[in-house]
């Protein structure tokens, strides 16, 4: 379970997070939504031990982000939404390299390393350097460092961006998979059609505030996702 507890993240006098609380459920896909600059990557930011927050906490199955920042990043991948990697480094190795801060075994990293280039179409390029690659397949990259660790609770930055049809198919697959196993997946996407689909809790930020929150089917109403948005996100 994650727990989001009355966070508030200042930035001078702009409040970029405004008391956010709200509670991810383990099996749930949690779609985060919401305009540019409404708050999401810093939530996702606070959420992953990358930012500081002001007020309130963030508890990962219990533990808190601050006070135990290395034991809640064990149980966690973030995937960003521009993913920065060592450029000069072959995929094989880079993936290699975040296995061995998860501190994989080497069977269970073989077998993952495997499965996921294959399901990424990456298999002939692990060899390469990533500074080659495009977008795209470095978004795959990130995605393969990622779930090779076989995370707990998978935290997402519009993982669709840059992908291609296939891969974004293949995405959606593995957080479904990750829910059936008791597994978390927690996203920020401007894709609503997506979130309505997959997801099964959604929360709409609007200017560092929580606009609603809740299952898909309880803030979506009869309306459908969309218009629930913008009549939320243009008041």
């Amino acid at each position: 379970m994650i727990e989001i507890k009355n966070v508030v993240k200042k930035y001078g006098d702009k409040i970029a997070l405004d008391n956010v609380n709200f509670t991810i459920g383990d099996g749930e896909i949690f779609a985060f939504i919401g305009r540019n600059g409404a708050g999401k990557t810093t939530l996702i930011k606070a959420i992953t031990g990358i930012h500081d927050f002001d007020e309130g906490d963030i508890l990962i199955n219990g533990k808190s982000i601050k006070k135990e920042p290395v034991d809640c990043k064990k149980e966690m991948a973030y995937v960003p939404d521009n993913p920065e990697l060592y450029e000069n480094m072959r995929a094989i190795d880079f993936v290699n390299f975040i296995c061995d801060m998860y501190e994989v075994p080497i069977k269970t990293r073989e077998r993952n390393i495997k499965k996921y280039a294959e399901m990424f179409d990456l298999t002939n390029n692990m060899n390469d350097t990533i500074e080659s690659f495009s977008h795209g397949m470095k978004q795959k990259v990130a995605l393969i460092s990622a779930l090779t660790h076989e995370p707990k609770f998978l935290v997402m930055d519009e993982p669709f961006v840059g992908l291609d049809p296939k891969a974004v198919a293949d995405v959606k697959n593995v957080m479904r998979e990750m829910v059936e196993k008791g597994g978390i997946v927690f996203f920020s996407t401007h894709i609503l059609e997506v979130a309505e689909r997959l997801c099964s809790k959604v929360a709409i930020i609007q200017k560092g505030k929580l606009m609603r929150v809740g299952s898909m089917k309880e803030v979506k109403g009869d309306k459908g996702l969309e218009k629930v948005f913008l009549e939320l996100v243009e008041k």
